[in-house]
């Protein structure tokens, strides 16, 4: 009895689907009222857009930067106030409060919840958004009350919140700092606080890092620029190494497997890395990167054969590339010094990849104002999609390939092969369509059952029949 009280305990798969009903009914009320420049834990919005929100702001005129952090952002909200911004029918509400206020079984300690949202809940974000949802009226009224055209005050200063993370930008010190003061004061309402070691007042020609990249002016000529300076934002230097202690970590613990298998565990991790800073000033972060990986992977190589010359273990683990050109007349693009053991399975260079300018989503937008068009176009260019998914979402109009309905942000696409590759099909565009995850599973599904009932002898059945 005592081992089944050192379990955690987890909320029952009914109140699961309850708390995501209750999401699903509340998320497009809220969406239609969430405040422009609000971008966390929201459909359709991403870190991207949030870093494009501030370049916006700041390319024209460097500003003075307030850099904040709330403290236990989802651990103290305060529920009553919560519920009186949520602002919903009796039933709901009471639903919601009952779920705030359950509790939490820890190691067979029951703690009371008076306060927070359990961090991992369904509806926690939404929640958080909810409480906060206001913030940037605050200090829109604040701007209206400033000297001078009340429109021009309010463009010249912006509040981007990702979250629990926001900055507030403007050209005047005394005004972030009056800015931090009121919202410290607004947060008091709902029982939050600054965390006075994630928050600063900086100057955007010192820099500052935020959502895993570093925002920051540089002083150029007057040839380079008129205004005298050029604002980049590239991967922060903490994100760097977070990334490359991890992509070592891997080769320390694979130290003994075979290439393949390296190749295949590294490779997801530098396509998502490459992918999330592709639409920035990377391609230095890039070069960085490829030129230390370089230099563990030969180590890598060299012990596992002490006896062969570098020459020897250059050529077994090294090769090069050849890319076929995509138009008939173009020369071929030769890759050297490439990890791969063979064409088709190779470690894809961070410098390699394509920077692409991310497109901020526009303000009043929300994936429930019915323009599935303009959506479908947004997902196929974020840049967290692969180029792969990209074609194939703009060649079914971003629909289903297998229920043929419109595919939404969040939902989990799967590419399938339409002809097996066990059957000789390959990975070509038109052999490839997208579907939902689960009408991927549902057509696999499918072809099991046909497949075994074509099969009188349970033997002849194949282990993998795709």
């Amino acid at each position: 009895m005592k081992d089944l009280f050192m379990q955690p305990f987890f909320l029952s798969s009914t109140i699961y689907t309850k708390l995501d009903a209750i999401t699903l009914a509340l998320e497009p009320e809220w969406e239609a009222r969430f405040e422009p420049n609000s971008y966390g834990f929201r459909l359709g919005r991403s870190c991207h857009d949030a870093i494009v929100a501030i370049y916006s702001s700041i390319k024209q005129a460097s500003k003075w930067v307030l850099d904040a952090d709330i403290s236990k952002c989802f651990d103290k909200i305060n529920h009553k106030t919560l519920l009186q911004k949520l602002n919903s029918y009796p039933s709901m509400r009471r639903l919601i409060k009952g779920w705030l206020k359950a509790g939490v079984m820890d190691n067979g300690t029951f703690s009371p919840t008076n306060e927070g949202t359990p961090q991992g809940g369904i509806i926690s974000p939404l929640l958080a958004n909810i409480a906060l949802h206001g913030m940037e009226e605050r200090i829109t009224q604040y701007a209206e009350k400033m000297p001078g055209e009340k429109i021009k005050n309010r463009r010249a200063l912006t509040v981007v919140r990702y979250a629990d993370d926001f900055v507030i930008m403007h050209k005047s010190k005394e005004v972030v700092e009056e800015c931090q003061k009121i919202i410290e004061s607004w947060l008091k309402d709902i029982d939050l606080e600054l965390k006075p070691s994630k928050t600063k007042l900086v100057h955007t020609m010192e820099g500052f890092d935020f959502l895993g990249f570093n925002i920051r002016q540089y002083t150029v000529g007057k040839n380079q620029s008129k205004k005298g300076f050029k604002t980049f934002i590239k991967p922060s230097k903490k994100k760097m190494k977070e990334h490359w202690e991890q992509l070592s970590y891997i080769i320390e613990k694979y130290k003994a497997a075979s290439q393949e298998t390296l190749i295949k565990e590294l490779k997801p991790i530098i396509r998502g890395w490459c992918n999330y800073n592709r639409s920035q000033v990377s391609k230095e972060a890039f070069s960085k990167m490829d030129y230390l990986l370089w230099n563990k992977l030969q180590r890598w190589g060299y012990r596992r054969h002490p006896n062969k010359s570098k020459t020897w273990v250059n050529k077994k683990y090294w090769g090069t590339k050849v890319e076929k050109p995509k138009k008939p007349w173009e020369e071929p693009k030769i890759d050297n010094w490439v990890f791969m053991t063979n064409e088709d399975n190779y470690l894809p260079k961070h410098a390699k990849t394509k920077i692409v300018r991310h497109v901020k989503v526009k303000e009043a937008r929300s994936p429930f104002d019915g323009d599935l068009v303009y959506w479908n176009n947004r997902m196929a260019k974020h840049p967290e999609m692969s180029s792969q998914k990209g074609k194939l979402l703009n060649r079914q109009k971003g629909k289903c390939a297998h229920c043929g309905l419109m595919f939404r942000d969040g939902d989990s696409l799967e590419t399938h092969h339409i002809i097996p590759r066990a059957q000789g099909g390959n990975d070509q565009l038109k052999n490839l369509e997208l579907l939902h995850l689960h009408c991927h599973d549902a057509k696999h599904r499918t072809k099991v059952i046909k497949h075994k009932k074509s099969i009188t002898d349970p033997s002849e059945l194949d282990n993998k029949p795709f």
